[in-house]
């Protein structure tokens, strides 16, 4: 009898060792199952999946996504004046609450095949964007929509997809929710060195 009680004593700390990650609601549930190791449904229910918060457009067909975080306002987009010398995705600047700043066309920079069905559509709204080296405008032709979604909803690129012609990809990834898929970009990377060196300096 003493041998048995000695042993229970040295097992108990291996079984907490090899769960390193466990959390409150795994340990709690461990101690009702009398040590299993297993972690019942309602205690993972505890731990709530970390959320993301998207604002989604489109670009010809398809959807698109930008986190929320990366989106400083949507407006309706104002009359854009054309520059020169600019490449041929960057559709003008427009004066935004007292900034001036690169309106640019996603659907052009990316070759994207325009949607025919907008055609005749007269009202755009704009994304703006603000890194910490340059601010821009995402010009798209409907309203964009609010999604808060779970992070585990968003797949990573498949490498095969990625953009080679840009040294870091700007595809987050690919979110599934109710059949649809929606591309996920990093606008931080949207633009080679190149290109934001030839936005309008203003």
């Amino acid at each position: 009898m003493p041998k048995t009680s000695k042993t229970n004593k040295k097992a108990e700390p291996e079984t907490l060792k090899a769960l390193p990650e466990t959390t409150s609601a795994e340990v709690a549930a461990s101690e009702a199952g009398k040590g299993e190791a297993t972690v019942s449904e309602s205690a993972r229910e505890l731990v709530s999946p970390e959320m993301v918060h998207l604002i989604v457009f489109k670009l010809g067909t398809e959807e698109y996504a930008i986190r929320i975080d990366q989106v400083k306002e949507v407006t309706v987009t104002p009359e854009i004046t054309r520059m020169p010398r600019t490449p041929d995705f960057v559709k003008g600047v427009a004066n935004i609450r007292g900034d001036i700043i690169a309106i640019i066309d996603l659907a052009r920079r990316f070759n994207i095949r325009p949607d025919t069905a907008a055609d005749g559509v007269n009202t755009s709204y704009t994304l703006v964007v603000e890194t910490d080296t340059y601010s821009i405008g995402v010009d798209v032709r409907e309203v964009p929509q609010s999604l808060n979604l779970p992070l585990t909803k968003i797949d990573k690129t498949p490498s095969f997809l990625q953009d080679v012609s840009v040294s870091e990809n700007f595809i987050e990834g690919i979110a599934k929710t109710d059949n649809r898929l929606i591309i996920v970009l990093d606008m931080h990377k949207i633009l080679t060195h190149e290109e934001v060196n030839q936005l309008p300096n203003l």
